[in-house]
């Protein structure tokens, strides 16, 4: 059963993502450097991956995967 005013108890939320075949997004990583690496990885263009959500709320903790 979930409360009338669920909305105005949330206090935090989230979401991940996870890829299956170990990929990890590196895209948060810059390398400055004057001589550029010519370094290329292939990644598939859609991995399989494993979604989830969580909020934390006055009501406790509640998790969703998918």
């Amino acid at each position: 059963m979930v409360a009338r005013d669920f909305h105005k108890r949330i206090l935090v939320s989230d979401e991940a993502h996870f890829r299956l075949n170990g990929y990890v997004n590196k895209q948060n990583c810059r390398i400055w450097s004057e001589a550029n690496p010519q370094v290329y990885v292939e990644t598939p263009l859609h991995p399989e991956k494993l979604t989830v959500w969580g909020a934390l709320w006055a009501g406790g903790i509640l998790l969703q995967k998918r």
